[in-house]
């Protein structure tokens, strides 16, 4: 009963809006076209002709060249010449003396190489132990092989206990030429070194001991 009572109130009023909106679009075209035939169509041409472009000409009047003077060529200068050599070049004549080489006895000839003590050859610097927080040294006592090596290497003092191990084994790492004894290398024993670190401050400047 209500859905009928709803279809009776709104059919009425749909229909009169539907005829207000009809009216309302047949005016709106009706007066387009009044106001098309009252100020006209507007034209629009694409692709116009263009005009003659007319062409200046201008004429140059080209002046006579004048005619230049060739500049006369600079003086000559004279120059000295050397005179010629009126004495004849000296010559030195003679030759290269004839002589017979000396005769070596194999059996008795001997090279003999004069005695030497070890000598360094290559130093490895020890690294700076990280905990280090200022300059130190340290003393070693090592032997040196007939090969040049070093070995039994001991840090008999240091200035702090942290350098002695970083000493030891750059001290290990180092190569010498061997002790010569009568022409032949020997073993090297009692070599005393000093090995030193320098720590430096953020600005370069070494801290001290």
């Amino acid at each position: 009963m209500g859905s009928f009572v709803r279809w009776l109130l709104f059919v009425p009023v749909a229909a009169i809006l539907t005829f207000l909106l009809f009216t309302l679009m047949i005016r709106l075209i009706s007066g387009e076209f009044e106001a098309k035939e009252k100020y006209g169509a507007a034209n629009f041409e694409i692709n116009p002709t263009v005009e003659d472009v007319k062409v200046i000409r201008r004429e140059t009047k080209v002046q006579q060249v004048k005619k230049v003077v060739t500049p006369p060529p600079p003086p000559q200068i004279e120059r000295q010449q050397a005179a010629k050599p009126t004495e004849a070049i000296a010559s030195v004549e003679g030759a290269i003396p004839e002589f017979e080489p000396p005769k070596i006895d194999r059996q008795n000839f001997k090279i003999q190489v004069s005695d030497r003590d070890a000598q360094p050859l290559v130093r490895i610097p020890p690294i700076m132990p990280p905990r280090a927080e200022k300059s130190g040294h340290c003393r070693v006592r090592f032997d040196v092989s007939p090969e040049g090596q070093p070995f039994n290497v001991v840090a008999t003092s240091c200035s702090q206990s942290l350098f002695e191990r970083a000493s030891i084994k750059s001290v290990q790492k180092w190569k010498y030429n061997p002790k010569i004894v009568d022409g032949r290398s020997v073993s090297r024993s009692g070599v005393e070194s000093k090995i030193t670190f320098r720590l430096t401050d953020e600005r370069g400047r070494i801290i001290p001991e």
